[in-house]
């Protein structure tokens, strides 16, 4: 099967193509889009290529299908990736090399892997004359290791008409096999996503020489403030997406609980659950994780100012919450404000469209147990909502026992089994014919 071959090589090739997002706008996705672009005009597709800023290329292509009174569905990928320290990998992170059965290099799970199933499924399609049922919206987007401007909320705010008729979506993180136990795959499908919330603390205070007394210290209000914050305990607060996890992962367990009782104590499920705790446990409160500080100039000088930012996340229905705790911690002599928001997310888990994501990881793993989750960041899915698209994380791979997935989001040693790819080209043809 050439599509099988291709999706090695597609993988391999993208990840070669440098596409780091160093924060700021410093990244430069357009070889990577021109590289999708020239693949999808030869499957017959007419791709379109669109710039917010010089150089950060967004590709957008529809193909028709077969009942044109369905609703469209939008599959999208981000080009970009994290930044990689060579000297830190076992090989060099923009190699792309393949060996022993795996593709190494940043991209290699988030998300070259996905961008280049899709391109080996729509191109399969194309030499055999497959058509699905409902239009399929491609969107190979820029910037969403970032703030997402120049990639899915640019398309969004700007090129709404390319995504008419799209009610629903699917992108990354999501139906990888997790292993919870002796016998027990999982399959996690996401069904929401935390909000974003990154802060930007600011302390102002007087200015000074180090060696006088100084009670408006700038960096001790900050230093306060951050670990008051960073030292907090969200309480919890369950949504539905969570409660459905850990009402069929407690199932799967052999444990039998009311997950709507309203003494229902989730932590203590959670310790339970053993392994599968981990797809749970960051969703089951909001968090803030102070990550950046920026004060002083010289040792023997107080600065009037510091500043903090923190890595906040929020479950849905909580921003009022998240606010009002926020102004208790910092406290009178802290500011914060928002330095980039996003919305939380909730798909729901009894729909025909999550019926369908379930039956086709079961199709190729009928041993595999197909699970709604939570993620604990975000995705583009967050910037298409605008647009009224429902979105799943749902980019499908079988993995063996051991490989911690999830662990190389961001990190060191990126890789890839080839065996998975393969899995992820069978799963998502089948679901995207059927969907």
């Amino acid at each position: 099967m050439v599509a099988l071959d291709e999706v090695v090589s597609f993988t391999s090739e993208l990840i070669r193509i440098d596409t780091t997002n160093r924060g700021d706008g410093d990244c430069f996705e357009r070889p990577a889009a021109e590289y999708v672009a020239e693949r999808l005009a030869a499957a017959g597709l007419e791709p379109t290529l669109l710039e917010r800023t010089p150089g950060r290329t967004n590709v957008v292509a529809r193909i028709p299908g077969t009942d044109p009174t369905a609703d469209a569905l939008l599959v999208h990928g981000h080009l970009d990736v994290v930044p990689a320290e060579p000297a830190d990998w076992s090989v060099h992170p923009f190699s792309g090399e393949v060996k022993d059965g795996v593709v190494w290099g940043r991209g290699a799970v988030d998300m070259k892997n996905m961008d280049a199933m899709i391109l080996s499924v729509v191109r399969a399609w194309a030499r055999s004359g497959v058509r699905p049922r409902r239009d399929i919206v491609l969107a190979y987007t820029a910037d969403e290791e970032a703030s997402a401007i120049d990639g899915s909320a640019f398309l969004a705010d700007h090129h709404p008409e390319l995504f008419e008729g799209c009610t629903e979506g699917i992108s990354e993180s999501g139906a990888f096999t997790f292993h919870a136990g002796p016998g027990m795959a999982l399959y996690p499908v996401g069904a929401g996503e935390r909000g974003t919330g990154w802060l930007k603390l600011t302390a102002h205070g007087r200015a000074g020489h180090g060696s006088k007394v100084n009670r408006a210290n700038a960096v001790s209000r900050l230093a306060a403030a951050v670990a008051r914050i960073g030292q907090h305990e969200w309480p919890l607060r369950i949504t539905p997406t969570v409660r459905a996890a850990l009402k069929e992962i407690a199932t799967l367990h052999g444990i039998d609980v009311d997950v709507h009782d309203e003494h229902f104590d989730a932590d203590a499920l959670l310790t339970k659950l053993g392994p599968a705790a981990a797809l749970v446990e960051a969703t089951v409160r909001n968090s803030s994780n102070p990550t950046v500080l920026e004060a002083g100039y010289k040792v023997n000088v107080i600065p009037g100012q510091a500043v903090a930012y923190v890595d906040g996340r929020m479950l849905p229905g909580t921003e009022d919450e998240f606010r009002v705790t926020l102004d208790q911690l910092t406290g009178p002599d802290v500011d914060w404000e928002f330095h980039h928001r996003e919305v939380a997310l909730q798909a729901p888990v009894d729909s025909p469209t999550y019926a369908k994501l379930r039956a086709a990881v079961e199709r190729f793993d009928p041993a595999g147990h197909v699970v709604p989750y939570c993620m604990s960041g975000g995705t583009d899915a967050k910037q298409f909502s605008r647009l009224g698209i429902t979105g799943y994380g749902f980019s499908p791979l079988k993995l063996p026992a051991g490989f911690d997935y999830q662990a190389l989001f961001h990190g060191v040693d990126e890789r890839v089994p080839v065996d998975a790819l393969h899995f992820g080209v069978r799963v998502l043809d089948h679901y995207l014919q059927t969907a």
